[in-house]
């Protein structure tokens, strides 16, 4: 196994397409073609955590966080940034990140929040606009079924809870092949008229490559009559946050308690309580404070999110109760949720749980 191959697990379960833009996401040190002696997770790259790879033979490590950031100018171990990378290059070892891709991803950072609270009905809080995209192609009419399989297969036509999904559309198609053709149908010079399907497809856009080659592969025709527009739709299952529901409503400090205890944290900062039973939580793992306006428009009684400035808590507005339980606590159960993750399709070797606590605020 080589590095790629772990990147091309990790891709499924959360494409880089959809990280958001300011990040800097994937392979980040190393070479994509080196052979695996191991797999590392840690929640950040710090240099115990390279200590700890290589005590444990990890050539690979897998973080959350990206340790490089910022473009770096020197090399020189100035900052812990830059002994980082140094030391990962000197023992060879690939540092991965997978950050806001995960944050994005329907069973990413905040479907694990939502699985600790035990909360029901999930739903992204924030669905992101323009990770669709929609096929339209024309084919001959005995050839649709077999075209409309392969895209299928590729992963076009899924929405939501339903797969092979399509639209089509019979007609006429008419070309003309110059001096240079080769037609499937018809003959070069002459003005041909085909009974044609019109087949239209939705996908996810990190598929479009794969969706494409399914149809230059299995449509007849030397030249291909195809159309690919990004849509505007909300996407459903990628985006920022989710909301959720709690089996039973709570007490506001019961529900408080609750979260503090299931979230494993030594501090919750709250706004002003209303004096109103919690049903409906919104959460989003990491600095959250963006989704206020998102989680009141949902009519979620709670947000569960870290790094809220004072002023952030005015946002409440008395009409939802913030808790800043923080960064490294709203993030602390992804990095065995990765192990659990790659452990199912790795199985040749042990990928490695990071015993480095990279929490870098503590508390009296």
């Amino acid at each position: 196994m080589i590095v790629q191959d772990v990147i091309n697990h990790l891709h499924e379960l959360a494409p880089l397409n959809y990280a958001e833009d300011f990040d800097n996401v994937g392979l980040l040190v190393g070479d994509k073609n080196q052979t695996v002696s191991g797999i590392l997770v840690a929640l950040d790259t710090l240099e115990a955590v390279v200590d700890e790879a290589i005590e444990n033979n990890c050539n690979l490590i897998v973080s959350f966080h990206p340790i490089i950031f910022k473009g770096l100018k020197k090399l020189t171990g100035k900052t812990y940034v830059e002994r980082v990378v140094i030391k990962a290059i000197q023992h060879n070892i690939a540092i991965f990140s997978i950050h806001t891709a995960l944050d994005n991803a329907f069973q990413g950072v905040n479907s694990i929040i939502c699985n600790q609270l035990q909360l029901q009905n999930k739903k992204i809080l924030m669905p992101q606009s323009g990770t669709l995209k929609k096929l339209q192609t024309y084919v001959p009419k005995d050839n649709a079924e077999a075209l409309r399989v392969a895209l299928f297969n590729a992963g076009a036509g899924n929405i939501g809870n339903y797969d092979s999904c399509s639209f089509n559309l019979e007609g006429k198609g008419t070309y003309r092949g110059n001096e240079d053709s080769n037609p499937t149908i018809g003959k070069q010079g002459d003005l041909h008229t085909e009974s044609e399907t019109q087949i239209s497809v939705v996908f996810a856009k990190h598929l479009e490559a794969k969706v494409l080659k399914a149809l230059f592969n299995t449509h007849p025709y030397e030249e291909v009559a195809y159309e690919v527009t990004t849509l505007d739709n909300s996407n459903q299952y990628i985006g920022m946050g989710m909301i959720g529901e709690l089996k039973t409503e709570m007490d506001e400090i019961e529900c408080l308690k609750y979260i503090k205890q299931k979230m494993n944290t030594e501090c919750v900062r709250y706004s002003k309580l209303l004096g109103k039973p919690i049903k409906k939580i919104a959460v989003l793992g990491g600095s959250g404070s963006f989704a206020i306006g998102a989680a009141k428009a949902s009519g979620a009684d709670l947000l569960v999110t870290a790094d809220l400035k004072y002023h952030d808590f005015f946002s409440a507005e008395n009409s939802i109760v913030l808790a800043d339980i923080g960064h490294y606590e709203s993030e602390q159960f992804t990095k065995s949720f990765l192990v659990d993750y790659l452990s199912k399709k790795i199985t040749n070797f042990a990928v490695v749980l990071s015993k480095t606590n990279t929490n870098p605020v503590k508390y009296l």
